[in-house]
């Protein structure tokens, strides 16, 4: 059995305010294209499917009509796909019925029973072959919060217990329904202890003070964990079947020279026999200009140099540009958006690197009637002396004036 293992689609986010859906829809149509070509027989999509509880209506026709053309390109697939920290866990389980009739399970939540009990067996799905027989048994877990979790006391962290307890659980149970030579798959979105986050891009999870999990919570028995939360690709505490496959498209512009992937698992009985990386093709191109901070004349300069292949709108390349300051510069934007212009590219990020220097204190501190009757002005010449290790220039401090008039009078 060969499954394709992805997560964290974002559907629906946007880049420093540009729109996003047409890089979205590019990556859908691949991995159809790549589902076929590689004659996958599951899909496991783990979490942070939309890139917010409330997605657009085009979000959720983009994941839906998705899902219809996987199935008539590939009537044999069958995709499980769980809920991650940004989404909606009831919105996504919702259209349950109807997604199962495209060969999908969705689990967003930890049903319980009647009697309050959780029930870690609906977490379980067989995942089948082409012929109809049980070849797997998959751990749906989706992302858990306090409510979901057991409340184990003990030593450590209740809710990391309560985690560890809930998996272990989960587990057992799929080890009295395995048969001989099916394999057990765990699908989390969670963050793992050692797990290298993108910088920028992710939303940490902290919860009473809880941040990370141990791989020990996986038993050793299991074929493999498709993780999800995690942006950049990476094996948990090194071993080859607990992964992160991170996300198909760059999410901010730290990940501008990092190669995304979905990943390939051959399963071979009860184990998986290869894990294999499919590179992720890039739609939009992001941009760094320059590569490091340097001097507003060198970067207007580069900016100025700057030659690219005339493009459609919605596939020119985002820019990021990278400038050092000696001190403020109201005219930044207006500077670099001259050098561009006509140039097919799109300005998404000005990252300013301040030269600061902080001057001596030449007065003691003051005291509270001494604060009390400082005048706004001169908390922004102090304020300026301390950063810059020099006078607040006179433009600077009118300039201050006429906005706190302004505030005054609105």
């Amino acid at each position: 059995m060969r499954l394709l293992h992805t997560s964290d689609w974002h559907l629906g986010q946007t880049l420093h305010n540009y729109d996003r859906s047409w890089e979205h829809q590019c990556f859908l149509d691949w991995l159809v294209e790549t589902i076929v070509a590689e004659q996958a027989d599951v899909l496991l999509v783990a979490g942070d499917v939309f890139d917010n509880a409330n997605p657009s209506a085009q979000s959720q026709r983009q994941l839906y009509r998705f899902l219809q053309q996987a199935r008539e390109r590939a009537p044999w697939l069958q995709v499980v796909i769980i809920a991650g920290n940004h989404d909606s866990p009831g919105r996504l389980e919702a259209p349950s019925p109807l997604l199962q009739v495209h060969g999908a399970t969705v689990v967003g939540s930890v049903a319980r029973k009647p009697d309050g009990e959780i029930d870690a067996g609906r977490l379980l799905v067989p995942l089948t072959g082409r012929d109809g027989a049980v070849k797997a048994w998959c751990m749906a877990v989706p992302f858990l919060r306090p409510g979901d979790v057991p409340r184990i006391e003990g030593d450590g962290d209740p809710y990391l217990n309560g985690i560890a307890a809930l998996y272990r659980q989960a587990f057992d149970i799929a080890r009295g329904r395995c048969a001989e030579g099916q394999a057990i798959i765990a699908m989390g979105h969670c963050h793992m202890v050692g797990g290298e986050p993108s910088q920028d891009s992710e939303r940490r999870i902290v919860i009473g003070g809880a941040d990370a999990l141990p791989a020990s919570m996986f038993d050793a028995a299991l074929a493999y964990a498709a993780l999800g939360h995690l942006h950049l690709a990476q094996r948990v505490g090194g071993q080859e079947h607990l992964r992160y496959c991170g996300s198909p498209l760059p999410l901010s512009f730290s990940e501008v020279n990092y190669k995304h992937q979905v990943l390939r698992i051959d399963l071979d009985g009860a184990r998986a026999a290869a894990v294999t990386p499919i590179p992720v093709p890039r739609a939009v191109e992001l941009l760094r200009v320059p590569e490091a901070p340097a001097p507003l004349s060198e970067v207007l300069a580069q900016l100025e140099a700057l030659e690219l292949p005339e493009q459609p709108q919605h596939a020119r390349p985002y820019l990021e540009v990278r400038v050092m300051l000696d001190g403020p510069e109201p005219g930044l934007r207006a500077q670099v958006e001259a050098a561009l212009a006509g140039k097919p590219v799109r300005l998404a990020k000005i990252e300013p690197t301040r030269r600061i220097t902080t001057a001596a204190p030449a007065d003691d501190a003051l005291t509270l009637d001494q604060l009390a009757q400082l005048k706004p002005d001169d908390i922004f010449r102090r304020l300026y002396a301390q950063r810059y290790g020099e006078e607040a220039p006179q433009e600077q401090v009118e300039a201050f004036a006429e906005l706190m008039l302004e505030d005054a009078q609105a």
